[in-house]
């Protein structure tokens, strides 16, 4: 099995587990002499059959991204906590970018006047050359998914 077929079944296994906890306590409260719309004990082994899929998974999806490297030497683990980090910095300056760009509304030219501190095209500037980078190290892991196997 390919890292990125491992990622599909991880995302489906966990849309599942949420799925199932929904269910899970949707029928945990009946109205006494009601019965629920499904078994909550056959929800919650249901579940526990999918919490277990995930524990023997994810090990295995956590040790591939710790061997597999990117080009230039990189493990996927640290490509991984560098996309995490330029989608932090990309939230904060889309937002102060947004912020800067705001035209607050004057009634009167008595009123006092709100200028941003940093133009917005500066912030604008910092936010696209970081979506970039953000967009070429994405290509550079789903390559490395694919191609890398999953260790047992």
């Amino acid at each position: 099995m390919k890292l990125a077929e491992a990622l599909i079944e991880r995302a489906d296994l966990q849309k599942r587990a949420a799925q199932l906890e929904e269910r899970l306590v949707k029928n945990l409260l009946v109205q006494e002499g009601e019965a629920p719309a499904e078994d909550p004990q056959a929800l919650l082994r249901e579940f526990a059959e999918v919490a277990a899929r995930l524990e023997a998974l994810l090990p295995r999806i956590h040790r591939a991204n710790l061997r597999a490297t990117l080009q230039g030497g990189r493990t996927l683990t640290d490509a991984l906590t560098r996309r995490d980090l330029l989608d932090l910095r990309l939230r904060v300056l889309r937002r102060a970018a947004a912020t800067a760009s705001d035209r607050p509304t004057r009634y009167s030219n008595s009123e006092v006047r709100i200028l941003s501190a940093i133009p917005a095209r500066e912030l604008q500037v910092q936010v696209d050359a970081l979506a970039k980078e953000r967009r070429e190290l994405d290509t550079q892991l789903q390559q490395a998914n694919w191609l890398t196997d999953l260790p047992e």
